[in-house]
């Protein structure tokens, strides 16, 4: 099984999905949407139409970040 990535991201006017199949070098799509609901029912849409268990790294990487900044 291929590993897959989402990433749901904004600039504070647009936000984006990303999506990758297959890590660092695998093919990537990317969606841009006027609004936050929009965009995360596309992330919705992906991970259900994905085969797998997905995993939520956003409090993970908020964390490493953290312990970063306070070093």
């Amino acid at each position: 099984m291929a590993r897959r990535d989402i990433w749901l991201v904004s600039d504070g006017r647009l936000w984006r999905v990303r999506g990758r199949l297959g890590g660092d070098g695998g093919q990537e799509v990317s969606h841009d949407f006027p609004d936050e609901a929009s965009a995360r029912s596309m992330v919705d849409r992906i991970m259900k139409t994905s085969a797998g268990t997905w995993r939520g790294l956003t409090e993970t990487i908020r964390q490493e970040s953290n312990c970063r900044l306070t070093e």
